[in-house]
């Protein structure tokens, strides 16, 4: 596993990083009901309250993040993962991986979670990363410690951490590679700062 190798797993056919907290809550739950109702891929099985959820989630990972010095620029992140994760390609109909290197960003801007950050704040189980918002530092020392969940728990059998979850507090680079994706019209990236994996 890799330090440096952030990614971020997608529908080819909508491409990278639409994020729903980026929508009123009204038109986020109108997009989650019709996947429920379609029975299209992980998200159709969220919650009604999901957003709702959610919305409080970040606000209190945002919080966490800014006490520990992190600088975020939006109110709400983008989402990748620290290493790879090939089972959450599983979420989609047609799943593709972006992998970028995280010195693409501005670390002052990226925070981390042991593990999906809902379990991570919501899960009551004494474990020491319950509750806890990483810096980049603070998450190397972490895996030290814990071992990288994609490997001890890539089936999920130990809980509920099947991998180290970031969270991307600043628009400015997601754009690049969502532009990326769209000036190609749509077209797989397979360059050293991101690539497809089938």
């Amino acid at each position: 596993m890799d330090f440096n190798l952030l990614c971020h797993y997608y529908e080819a056919a909508g491409g990278p990083f639409h994020n729903l907290s980026a929508l009123s809550i009204e038109e986020a739950n109108s997009i989650l009901s019709e996947l429920r109702e379609n029975g299209r891929g992980f998200a159709s099985k969220r919650s009604e309250d999901y957003m709702q959820i959610r919305r409080q989630l970040e606000k209190q990972a945002r919080m966490m993040f800014v006490e520990q010095g992190g600088n975020p620029r939006t109110l709400y992140p983008h989402y990748m993962t620290l290493g790879q994760c090939h089972w959450l390609l599983e979420w989609y109909e047609e799943g593709r991986e972006l992998q970028i290197h995280i010195d693409d960003f501005d670390l002052s801007t990226i925070s981390f979670t042991y593990g999906d950050l809902f379990p991570t704040m919501r899960v009551e189980d004494r474990k020491p990363y319950r509750k806890k918002v990483y810096t980049r530092d603070a998450i190397q020392q972490a895996v030290e410690q814990f071992g990288w969940p994609q490997q001890w728990n890539a089936h999920g059998q130990y809980g509920s951490e099947r991998y180290i979850e970031v969270q991307i507090w600043d628009d400015r680079f997601i754009e690049r590679y969502r532009n990326k994706w769209i000036n190609t019209e749509h077209a797989d990236i397979h360059d050293i700062e991101g690539r497809t994996m089938a």
